[in-house]
């Protein structure tokens, strides 16, 4: 059984069906996921929009005419329902296919081996060989801010919002806060962004964080740095901000983007004699909960919060379960995912850090590349960022890499296969690319 019909959930059922399993999968929401169809897809979608509609801005300097687009609210929410259906109609084509029952509603632990499931039918209990807890995670909200749904908002209540708005205050300066600047400053809003500490993503490399802080700044982005905020009221149109240094921050809306917390606590997991740790269920590199035949993944699993991770974990419990383990098995390394942040421009990073690497006395070899170096960055009139790469400077073997810049989120793949496959700087630099191209950048970094 799985519960849960997220990337985690989804991946898992087709592939442990493709494997021989009998699989039920439960899903309450959405087949496909509430973080992922209802979060990532519908952000993404409005970035994409948002940064057309910034390009409209910079194509004097391809020598075109200046234009001004307008949003239109209507027309951006039928193209995000428009994609989320067509993923979730494929998500559930697919699952079909494989055979996977299907049911929607909820479902709770009665004891370690039975699953109570309640559906629109009625109530029934199905005894379970293994069970796969996939249920995602939900927006944070603190008891000091209460959402409104019109002015005081969570993420979820963004894609769009009703009234885009004029003003607009992020509290949290995490890779879900920044996209959201990144967001509604390119639909024209006056964006506050509220940072508890001295540098937007603090767990970036700072050099990352410049290029991205410095690109708010050229938007008109007022930085309210070392501010933790410790209210959020509505006067009317008004919605006042207020933080622990004194400052307030007045505008029309404002959104929280302070991190998840994991859907877990309806589950009966302590029934099932499940350990969790704030709620989310502690694994072991199998996926594996204290109770050996519940695996967790996904949010859930306290792992890094990536739809490429949770998909990577339900393949590896499908394989887990129908005893793929003990041949060929490569475990899941979580210190090897890629991951990106779908600013202007985009932030992507994979493997070591520099910054870590230095905080462990580590032998590193760093090389960067500027993008303003690169032709086809000019080409497109957007020259902003760098490409660096992080090697073994006695082997060659390529650790890390971080990459700001257009289609980072792309380009990241070719330094993650590196890093993945333990290749070595001279493999990057000796392949014959094309040109004029990004990924050049990416050869003459790792020189």
């Amino acid at each position: 059984m799985i519960i849960g019909g997220g990337p985690a959930g989804n991946t898992a059922a087709t592939y442990a069906a493709r494997l021989g399993a009998h699989v039920t999968l439960i899903e309450r929401d959405v087949i496909g996921g509430a973080a992922h169809l209802w979060d990532c897809i519908p952000s993404k979608t409005m970035i994409a929009t948002g940064g057309a509609m910034s390009f409209t801005k910079r194509i004097q300097g391809m020598g075109l005419e200046q234009q001004e687009a307008e949003v239109d609210i209507a027309a951006l929410e039928g193209r995000i329902d428009d994609i989320q259906g067509r993923l979730q109609r494929n998500t559930i084509r697919l699952l079909e296919s494989q055979g996977v029952r299907m049911l929607m509603g909820s479902a709770r632990f009665v004891s370690a081996h039975h699953v109570e499931v309640t559906t629109s039918s009625g109530v029934e209990v199905l005894e379970v060989d293994a069970v796969l807890v996939a249920t995602g995670s939900r927006p944070r909200i603190p008891e000091w801010c209460q959402p409104d749904g019109e002015r005081i908002l969570t993420t979820r209540e963004c894609y769009p919002p009703k009234v885009f708005p004029t003003s607009i205050t992020v509290i949290g300066s995490g890779v879900t806060g920044v996209e959201f600047v990144h967001m509604f400053s390119s639909f024209g809003s006056n964006v506050t962004l509220v940072v508890s500490r001295q540098q937007v993503l603090p767990s970036k490399d700072p050099e990352v964080a410049a290029v991205l802080e410095d690109d708010f700044l050229r938007r008109g982005v007022r930085l309210l740095k070392g501010a933790r905020a410790t209210s959020v009221e509505r006067h009317g149109d008004e919605v006042v901000v207020s933080c622990d240094d004194g400052r307030v921050v007045r505008s029309s809306h404002a959104v929280l983007a302070i991190g998840s917390v994991p859907n877990t606590d309806e589950l009966g997991l302590d029934t099932a004699g499940v350990q969790v740790d704030r709620g989310y269920v502690t694994i072991n590199r199998h996926c594996q909960s204290n109770v050996a035949h519940i695996y967790a993944a996904g949010d859930v699993s306290g792992k890094m919060p990536l739809t490429s991770v949770a998909s990577m974990q339900g393949r590896k419990v499908a394989e887990h379960v129908m005893g793929l383990q003990k041949v060929a098995h490569r475990h899941l390394d979580y210190d090897k995912a890629a991951s990106a942040i779908f600013t202007e421009p985009e932030i992507a990073d994979v493997g070591l850090a520099e910054a870590e690497a230095f905080a462990e006395g580590r032998k590193i070899r760093v090389t960067k590349v500027p993008f303003s170096a690169n032709p086809k960055a000019l080409i497109n009139n957007d020259s902003r960022g760098f490409v660096k790469i992080l090697s073994d400077p006695a082997t060659g073997v390529v650790l890390g890499g971080s990459i700001v810049g257009r289609h980072a989120a792309e380009l990241i793949s070719v330094i993650a296969l590196a890093v993945t496959a333990n290749l070595k700087v001279s493999d990057i630099v000796e392949s014959l690319l094309v040109h004029p191209a990004l990924s050049e950048a990416l050869a003459e970094a790792a020189e």
